[in-house]
């Protein structure tokens, strides 16, 4: 490519910018009169909904149906994520709690979700995040639901038992674990690796293999690890990228999970129910009297209407010694009809039943 050429590209490529830059202002501007428009309408007593969980899944699958490349359409998506972020912060900068300390995959999560633009608090445990979110201290909670392939975090189901929280979303996270190391480690007299042990079992052939001999030490987040690791000589952490960033620490290892489809299920909780999106899922907790044939009972009305179960998972109940609740999530809304015909029958024969929420699918 000649000189002449490459410089037409760039001068094409600087217009381009600048219209990128002001479409992106006038956007910004059209989300300020939104909010105009929004307080200038409210009753007395009324507090504004700025963030609307079913408009934004909408408008990121739109992008991604238009999108014709050559940009993949979840990196447009993200870009566009970004935007979206940007322009509520104009209208109200969203407060977010997530499981922290900063650094861990919930964090990670939670800025995937909502865009760099949030204000984001990290909580010490899961069931804080819950508490956070019911005294209304923040908008919105990022906590671990499942991975697959450690299953369930038994800690979020059981806040979901313990408060009235509505699920308003969902993001899917590829999880990738390095094995991280500080400037003064010396990598050949590793005797200790730190990491979550949820992530430490995600790990667990590789260690076998390369680490057999070495000690395991869980503690109480990926991040946490990573951060002792820095003053350490003869230990490392198993974490992932946002840790190896946050604390300056190097990948001696890269991609050390066992399965490469190794991700972890993050939910969204706060307190605004979600309208239909034609995409959804819902989330309910059931409690079952005790007798033969009750799971039987619970799923048949599922398989009469044809409702796709995507998981159910069984916890002890708070009410009584081995009795217990299922925690169900399927496809579709609580308003679908077919949905509410389902649920209408669960209620007949179940102890109790609660719709902790329905929600768009995952679209990054």
């Amino acid at each position: 490519m000649s000189e002449l050429e490459l410089k037409a590209l760039r001068v094409r490529i600087d217009s381009l910018d600048e219209q990128i830059l002001g479409l992106i202002s006038e956007r910004a501007r059209c989300a300020q009169e939104v909010a105009r428009v929004k307080m200038k309408t409210l009753g007395e007593g009324e507090t504004p909904v700025f963030y609307r969980p079913e408009r934004e899944a909408w408008v990121l699958k739109h992008i991604m149906e238009l999108n014709k490349g050559p940009l993949g359409n979840e990196e447009m998506a993200r870009l566009f994520r970004e935007i979206m972020s940007s322009c509520l912060a104009l209208e109200q900068p969203l407060k977010v709690a997530y499981l922290g300390p900063e650094g861990t995959f919930t964090q990670a999560a939670a800025l995937k979700h909502f865009g760099h633009a949030v204000i984001s608090t990290p909580m010490a445990a899961i069931d804080e995040v819950f508490r956070e979110v019911a005294a209304g201290a923040v908008n919105f909670g990022v906590v671990p639901v499942e991975n697959s392939t450690e299953g369930a975090v038994n800690h979020t189901l059981d806040s979901f038992l313990e408060h009235d929280m509505v699920i308003c979303g969902e993001v899917e996270l590829r999880i990738h674990h390095h094995l991280l190391v500080g400037d003064t480690t010396k990598t050949d007299r590793i005797t200790r690796i730190y990491s979550h042990a949820q992530s430490l079992a995600q790990c667990r052939k590789w260690l076998d293999s390369h680490y057999p001999n070495v000690e395991r030490v869980a503690v109480s987040s990926n991040a946490d690890a990573a951060k002792r690791v820095k003053s350490e000589w003869n230990s490392a952490a198993i974490a992932g990228d946002m840790a190896a960033n946050l604390y300056g620490l190097t990948k001696l290892f890269e991609k050390i999970e066992d399965r490469p489809d190794n991700s972890t299920r993050f939910l969204i909780i706060g307190s605004q129910e979600v309208p239909p999106t034609g995409d959804d899922k819902t989330s309910v907790i059931v409690s079952m009297r005790n007798k033969p044939g009750a799971l039987h009972e619970l799923l048949v009305p599922f398989h009469t209407n044809g409702i796709d179960l995507t998981r159910i998972e069984t916890r002890p109940s708070r009410s009584g010694k081995w009795t217990y609740v299922f925690f169900i999530d399927f496809v579709g809304h609580h308003r679908d009809p077919l949905i509410k015909d389902v649920l209408e029958k669960i209620n007949q024969e179940a102890v109790a039943l609660k719709v902790l929420g329905s929600y768009p699918k995952a679209v990054l």
